[in-house]
């Protein structure tokens, strides 16, 4: 299978089943549940990836320097490469074959390949941290079920941290110089469209969360 089938496969059934249940339970799909609902699952995802990435970080400096005799020797893209490569079932969860994720992203920047700078360790220390409450963001907007007042403080938590640190990346991304390094076409394809999803959709997950603090109830989800 390949990778981004595999990628694809576990999205539609996290995303499906966050969506359908949230329809058998309440009845309805109000559009700001509906996108957290998307990004909440999606970020489940890269927690794993994160994990990975802290796991197999020596992997990932080896893998680093393969693809980037790769990139030279063939000309082509890295990401493009390993999102179309097969891989078994049996290799689904393997840390090694996400590793790459990393290793490829690193192309582009290179601090996933160095433990020592800002981007590697926000990312792991997303990975370890905000699993649970991700999880419990996402179980609360399919079905309400913790305190109204809980679901907005997590909320408010959660979101700001998502929106501050991924601003401090971008941050440090320039104040490195290693936009320097990339192409225009790198640049917003692939640092700015992987990362700026982290701050726009928990700007529309702080609102919501700041609106059920002031009103004492769910009605921006409903």
């Amino acid at each position: 299978m390949r990778v981004l089938t595999l990628i694809f496969l576990f999205l539609t059934v996290l995303i499906g089943l966050g969506l359908g249940m949230r329809y058998y339970l309440l009845g309805n799909l109000n559009p700001i549940a509906a996108i957290l609902i998307v990004f909440l699952a999606i970020n489940i995802l890269i927690c794993y990836w994160e994990a990975c990435l802290f796991f197999q970080r020596q992997h990932v400096e080896e893998r680093t320097e393969y693809w980037r005799r790769w990139r030279e020797e063939t000309g082509g893209v890295p990401h493009a490469e390993y999102f179309t490569s097969k891989i078994p079932w049996s290799q689904a969860l393997s840390s090694k074959v996400w590793a790459d994720v990393w290793a490829t992203y690193a192309q582009f920047d290179p601090s996933f390949a160095d433990r020592r700078t800002f981007g590697f360790n926000v990312d792991i220390g997303n990975g370890f941290v905000t699993w649970i409450p991700t999880v419990l963001l996402y179980a609360t907007f399919i079905s309400h079920f913790l305190p109204t007042y809980v679901t907005g403080i997590l909320g408010i938590m959660m979101f700001w941290q998502w929106t501050y640190m991924t601003s401090i990346y971008f941050v440090s991304y320039y104040v490195a110089k290693r936009h320097l390094n990339v192409s225009r076409r790198e640049l917003y394809l692939y640092v700015w469209g992987s990362n700026l999803p982290w701050i726009a959709f928990p700007l529309l997950g702080l609102y919501a969360s700041i609106r059920i603090v002031v009103d004492g109830n769910l009605s921006v989800l409903m």
